[in-house]
């Protein structure tokens, strides 16, 4: 029989890992972030899953890094080369 505290406390968990999930997509897309800092929100984001599901370092990497990567390349800001001027 499953502990109803251990389902409860996995409940949590999910829901604590979905809201720090969504926060982070939704600042990537909105905040127009540096390429190095969004990165930094998907590391800091990676470290806080971790936390709450020790051990799961590849399901993030197999689920949550993809969506992060698709995120990064649609909306945060590369560094770019500075073009010459044409004399």
């Amino acid at each position: 029989m499953l502990d109803p505290e251990a389902v409860a406390d996995e409940q949590r968990r999910a829901d604590a890992m979905r809201r720090t999930v969504d926060v982070a997509c939704a600042l990537l897309r909105q905040a127009r972030l540096p390429r190095k800092e969004a990165e930094s929100v998907v590391d800091f984001t990676r470290t806080r899953v971790l936390e709450l599901f020790p051990g799961k370092e590849e399901v993030f990497e197999l689920v949550l890094r993809p969506r992060f990567a698709r995120i990064l390349d649609e909306f945060c800001a590369t560094p770019r080369a500075r073009a010459t001027p044409v004399p």
